[in-house]
């Protein structure tokens, strides 16, 4: 408002410098040339202009008289400035039920003329509409102009760009299902983990011209991590979820969906599951020499994640790397990541290993077992020596002594064996991870048959 008053008050006194200096100025240099000419009577005119009433009438005929030549442009005062309004959005008329328009900009910009006091008030005024009227125009192509409408006529002004090229399509509906993704899941606790995720209603109509119709391949409720206010377990109600349409390849489409949000239920849990740790060396230590311990500093530990991949879990397998290591050794290692665990109560642990003399004995009469045969196979030894081994164990006397046969698993691999014949490389397995195994007999043979 002080702007406003202050352009007006700097207007009007260029007005009145304009009359002070064009006519008040010249009339009074006129009345002292007569007056100086004409003593006597001058005096007497001098009295008579002196008067209150004289100079109120006289200053009221010269204000309307200067108004009349402003108003009729007799005179003109020239004070004209140029403003921009950028980015002016761009509204389109025509029946939207109906028909697709494109082709026209999203914003434009207009550049207003007139006098600074005019287009301070312009630019005040919320009525800066810019419109493109398609009333009555019918699908295909057509050159539109651009308007902008003012809320007066004090200014003038020019909108760049003026006109527009655009494409009227009809409007065709399709309907679709609904897919819901997930994003920022990183931004989830790792000790909750998301169960389900439903839409109250999964059936939506996608609305557009027929040639981006063709190319939805699928609509999409975009759930975003970072929008749920409180991560605990429980059902977490998401409202108005957007939805977007997507190709083939994963670009967005531009048509209208509806409708355009979704409320989301999510269900949140914290799956978890407290499993021993179990150390497992990896490589062989120096010659004669083997583990007869292995300590550490936590025996058990609480992992997080999916309950699937929890049932599969029985413990969790910590390598450490003893490649030709002579004497006692301490790690530290951290915990390994498992596809499936998202957090686990340890991040890392100390593991002590502790060498002796080491020996090795034959254990005999170990079962073979198999392991992923297809479903519409059977498979047998094709005589007893194929269905036994002997293994050898390695490692401190006092571990090795106490094994036995039950100790101890052999089995075959059977994945992608087929029906036939087949002689099958023999697997060893124990129960102690500080003993060496090793079948005695490499391969076996085996006959798989169609059930």
């Amino acid at each position: 408002m002080k702007n406003l008053i202050k352009s007006l008050a700097n207007f009007f006194g260029k007005i009145w410098g304009f009359i002070d200096k064009r006519i008040i100025l010249p009339i009074t240099k006129v009345i002292t040339f007569f007056t100086g000419k004409y003593d006597a009577s001058g005096k007497k005119f001098e009295k008579w202009l002196s008067k209150t009433n004289t100079l109120l009438f006289v200053s009221l005929f010269l204000a309307v008289t200067v108004f009349i030549l402003i108003d009729q442009k007799i005179i003109t005062y020239s004070d004209s400035s140029a403003e921009i309004l950028t980015g002016q959005s761009v509204t389109a008329v025509y029946n939207q039920e109906a028909y697709v328009v494109e082709g026209l900009p999203e914003t434009v910009d207009i550049t207003l003329i007139g006098s600074k006091a005019n287009l301070y008030i312009a630019k005040q005024s919320t009525t800066h509409e810019v419109v493109v009227d398609l009333t009555g125009l019918k699908e295909g192509q057509h050159k539109v102009d651009i308007k902008y409408n003012q809320a007066g006529s004090a200014i003038e002004y020019k909108v760049n760009p003026s006109y527009a090229t655009v494409v009227i399509y009809p409007k065709i509906s399709q309907a679709k299902t609904l897919t819901i993704d997930v994003l920022n899941q990183d931004a989830l606790d790792p000790k909750l983990f998301i169960n389900s995720v439903n839409v109250e209603n999964d059936n939506v109509v996608v609305k557009g011209a027929e040639y981006k119709l063709k190319k939805v391949a699928t609509v999409k409720a975009l759930v975003d991590i970072n929008n749920v206010a409180k991560q605990e377990v429980g059902t977490t109600v998401l409202k108005d979820v957007p939805l977007k349409a997507y190709d083939e390849s994963g670009n967005v489409v531009d048509v209208e969906i509806v409708p355009s949000t979704v409320n989301v239920s999510m269900e949140i849990t914290s799956p978890s599951k407290e499993l021993p740790i179990q150390i497992v060396p990896v490589g062989e230590v120096a010659f004669g020499k083997a583990i007869s311990a292995l300590e550490t500093s936590e025996k058990k530990v609480i992992v997080y994640g999916s309950a699937e991949v929890l049932d599969t879990l029985n413990y969790i397998p910590v390598e450490i790397d003893v490649t030709g290591i002579k004497e006692n050794r301490d790690y530290k290692v951290q915990m390994p990541s498992i596809v499936g665990i998202k957090y686990m109560s340890i991040s890392s642990l100390n593991v002590s290993v502790k060498l002796d003399s080491s020996s090795d004995r034959d254990i005999e009469n170990v079962s073979i077992e198999y392991r992923n045969l297809g479903q519409n196979y059977k498979v047998n030894a094709v005589d007893q020596e194929n269905s036994h081994v002997t293994v050898n164990v390695k490692g401190v006397s006092s571990v090795i002594e106490s094994l036995a046969a039950e100790d101890i698993t052999a089995y075959l691999d059977l994945s992608g064996y087929g029906e036939g014949t087949h002689e099958v490389p023999v697997n060893v397995i124990g129960n102690d991870s500080k003993v060496q195994y090793l079948s005695k007999t490499k391969t076996v043979k085996i006959i798989i048959q169609k059930k």
